[in-house]
């Protein structure tokens, strides 16, 4: 592992006030259930065909609502 990429890693376990092994662990696991989901809509997807731009505004609208967000990063950032 590439020194930075380790003290870049030390310091966000430090922030979130976790080990290093734990930190890594969370991610890890973040990743695959980020993965998970992908493949599982791919395959709903492969079945019905692409969702529609209001399905997708819609699951947008759903999973900023679960995060607390109104508005997506990139449009805070361009306000």
């Amino acid at each position: 592992m590439p020194p930075e990429l380790a003290e870049a890693i030390d310091t966000a376990a430090a922030n979130d006030g976790t080990t290093f092994s734990a930190w890594l662990a969370d991610t890890a696991a973040h990743r695959l259930r980020l993965d998970a989901g992908r493949r599982g809509l791919a395959a709903w997807e492969r079945e019905h065909g692409p969702l529609t731009p209001d399905e997708l505004a819609d699951g947008l609208a759903r999973a900023r609502s679960a995060l607390g967000r109104s508005k997506s990063r990139s449009s805070r950032r361009s306000a």
